[in-house]
């Protein structure tokens, strides 16, 4: 297949960083960037109905390929209209390729050049996920972007290992690209991106980068990032590595999703990220606001009947009072979960809109400045 894929518009660039606005245009419509996506594993976002991030007005969540293909399975996926006819969530989907899952969960798993072996964590079946038969799924989910399945080395590793580790994921891209380009011919609309990889090798990274350049995908997602690395060496290797990348295409950082990682990654130039993070926090009672994280089981909100942040328009917080959010919380009601991961995803996609027009106003620094500056103050 020779066509080149243009998904991506550049807006504005912001003067005086590599911050950028732009539009992806997906199957499932357009997608406002820098975005962040919630990860919704099992095709759900965990306590948020759909409805509710259509009402808080994300255009895009993230599926995870591993935990879908154990359960229910690709082929009943594909049998109720792929993931949006499954899950009725009409917006786009991205779905990684499940390999980082393999590598975290599995009980044992064996990596060859043909793919990876793995035993699932729920029945200790045996599978196998080749860079073939991921693109096959995920097509089967119909996913709007999908991910290269490839091998992620942790922090720390030895050079050898990182080397390895890259040449596999480097030569499965190519197998899952033809796999793609097959599928795409056959009527499948999805986008494929490749992972970048390296570790925390500088050539190794350049390299990488390089090879996934040449082969001008839709889009580039950056990986072996936010791996148990000190904060500022993912702040080093992230504008280490972008430099080598075209400026044209859509760039996705994955498993980021605190403030402070977030403004580095827009910083750096970076349109896309996803995390567990804001909703893991939430059903564990912790909570986003403007002078940073509040913990709602401290005894000091016992009689505050003011909103857990008083700067935030979403409808917890013009509701709820932060005493009866800890009530929720101290007694396990599920709804304690349900407002918690309202308010966090609300907050961060907010934020993401006061930095895509602070950008398109030519003033991301100084918004980046005064957004930690208070976010470091403390609640």
């Amino acid at each position: 297949m020779s066509e080149v894929l243009n998904i991506f518009d550049i807006k504005h660039k912001n003067a005086g960083s590599r911050a950028r606005t732009g539009t992806l245009h997906l199957p499932h419509g357009d997608v406002r960037t820098p975005v962040f996506m919630p990860v919704g594993t099992n095709a759900t976002v965990k306590a948020m109905p759909k409805d509710f991030l259509e009402e808080i007005d994300f255009d895009i969540i993230l599926a995870n390929t591993y935990h879908l293909f154990l359960r229910p399975g690709p082929d009943l996926i594909k049998e109720a209209g792929g993931l949006h006819g499954f899950s009725q969530w009409k917006k786009n989907f991205l779905t990684d390729s499940g390999g980082f899952q393999v590598f975290s969960l599995s009980k044992l798993r064996k990596i060859t050049d043909e793919g990876v072996r793995f035993q699932s964590h729920i029945d200790g079946s045996y599978h196998m996920f080749t860079p073939e038969n991921v693109v096959q799924t995920q097509t089967k989910f119909n996913s709007d972007i999908q991910m290269q399945l490839d091998v992620c080395s942790g922090w720390g590793v030895e050079r050898k290992e990182a080397e390895k580790a890259l040449r596999i994921t480097s030569d499965w891209l190519l197998r899952a690209k033809g796999e793609w380009e097959k599928q795409r011919e056959a009527g499948y609309q999805g986008m494929l991106f490749p992972i970048v990889q390296g570790n925390f090798f500088e050539d190794l990274r350049q390299k990488s980068a390089e090879f996934v350049s040449s082969l001008n995908m839709p889009g580039i997602a950056i990986g072996g990032l936010s791996v148990g690395e000190p904060p500022a060496e993912f702040t080093k290797y992230l504008n280490y590595t972008v430099q080598y990348l075209p400026e044209d295409k859509p760039k996705y950082v994955m498993g980021i999703g605190t403030p402070e990682y977030i403004l580095d990654a827009v910083q750096a130039g970076i349109d896309m990220f996803d995390c567990v993070l804001p909703t893991r926090n939430a059903r564990n009672g912790s909570y986003f606001t403007r002078r940073g994280m509040l913990s709602i089981k401290q005894e000091r909100w016992t009689h505050d009947f003011g909103p857990v942040d008083s700067e935030c328009n979403c409808k917890v917080c013009r509701t709820y009072s932060r005493s009866y959010l800890r009530h929720l919380f101290k007694e396990q009601e599920i709804l304690s979960s349900i407002l918690a991961s309202y308010h966090n995803l609300y907050f961060l996609n907010n934020m993401l809109k006061e930095i895509r027009v602070a950008i398109d106003e030519d003033r991301f620094e100084e918004y980046r400045k005064e957004f930690l500056e208070k976010f470091h103050q403390g609640v």
